[in-house]
């Protein structure tokens, strides 16, 4: 059985996935509203992340957004240790041009060859979660190396951020998995796969 590579981002409603969980997360170029999701927290968005969270049997996640969790899943003690117990219990993957120290017990840096390492992935586990990441995501991406894009979109505009899906990047088509769950805050589950090549028509 293959597995499958999951990659779970929250996102504003013009696409900014910037920041979402705290103001100090990821301040490039200036970016004001770190911590824009925290207003809206939700507890049938939570249910639906926790249920992906309890499914997953790995992580793989981009340099930065691994410093991030390195320096916090480890030692938490907190509301909600069930999450610390399962990101520090998994295998942790972490994509990263260097050769950087990777503390946090259970990391591998994978290899620069991403379609071999997606593909060891697949064999080795059932559900390998990206959990932010979103230069690396934005890779996997426009190489179309995932199985299933998990977006919680947010009822929020918020114009300069950093996205997923930048105006420069490539068409790309995508795949309905199944309809929208709602959140009771108006945030949207949108679940895609990798859909047909892009083409174009005329009306009518």
């Amino acid at each position: 059985m293959t597995g499958a590579i999951h990659i779970d981002l929250f996102t504003t409603l013009d696409g900014v996935a910037q920041s979402p969980g705290g103001r100090s997360e990821d301040p490039d170029d200036g970016f004001a509203y770190g911590g824009w999701q925290a207003p809206l927290d939700d507890d049938a968005v939570g249910e639906r992340v926790m249920a992906g969270i309890r499914r997953m049997d790995a992580l793989l996640l981009g340099r930065r957004t691994y410093d991030i969790f390195a320096g916090y899943w480890p030692q938490y003690q907190g509301p909600g240790v069930e999450i610390a117990d399962r990101f520090n219990a998994i295998p942790k993957y972490v994509a990263s041009r260097g050769n950087p120290d990777l503390p946090w017990r259970g990391s591998h840096l994978v290899g620069p060859d991403l379609a071999a390492e997606v593909a060891t992935l697949r064999k080795r586990h059932e559900e390998v979660h990206v959990v932010g990441s979103i230069d690396f995501a934005r890779t996997l991406v426009r190489e179309r190396q995932f199985d299933v894009l998990n977006l919680w979109v947010y009822p929020l505009v918020l114009g300069p951020g950093k996205r997923l899906f930048p105006s420069d990047g490539p068409a790309l088509g995508l795949t309905l998995l199944e309809p929208p769950v709602a959140g009771t805050a108006g945030a949207l589950l949108l679940r895609y796969g990798p859909g047909p090549e892009v083409t174009t028509a005329e009306m009518g």
